[in-house]
């Protein structure tokens, strides 16, 4: 499935809720999904500065592919990061420096969110940008 395939998809699922308390459990349930990281790889190198929270995203290059696992000490941001991994994970670098990430507008989340979690939700995408800028330089 493609990055814009899997985010239409996450499209269609939140036009299904009826209101954001729905919306919410359906974030706090991609959470609880993540399996989350070992100690050993919640770093300060892989700690995103800009969360309210502490979230970390480790990346992982082969075969031309980027994945990415993460973790969170809080519950909304760790449903938010297991949204953007679940999307972005398996890909090359180039798709996705390719990929946009509207569906985040759509889905409406930045208003559903303070400005600290949004600016938290944006430090995520950056870096996940970042990653892929970094890997393909590598390459």
């Amino acid at each position: 499935m493609t990055i814009k395939e899997k985010q239409q998809e996450i499209v269609n699922d939140f036009d299904f809720l009826e209101d954001w308390e729905q919306k919410y459990e359906y974030i706090i349930d991609l959470g609880k999904e993540l399996p989350g990281l070992p100690e050993d790889k919640k770093t300060a190198d892989n700690l995103i500065k800009g969360c309210q929270s502490q979230v970390w995203i480790d990346a992982r290059y082969v075969d031309g592919i980027l994945s990415f696992d993460a973790d969170s000490d809080g519950i909304l941001p760790k449903g938010i990061v297991s949204l953007l991994v679940s999307i972005y994970s398996g890909h090359s670098t180039q798709e996705i420096l390719d990929s946009d990430f509207e569906f985040i507008s759509q889905i409406g989340l930045q208003e559903f969110l303070s400005p600290s979690r949004a600016n938290g939700l944006m430090a995520m995408t950056k870096q996940i940008k970042f990653y892929a800028v970094a890997y393909q330089l590598k390459s």
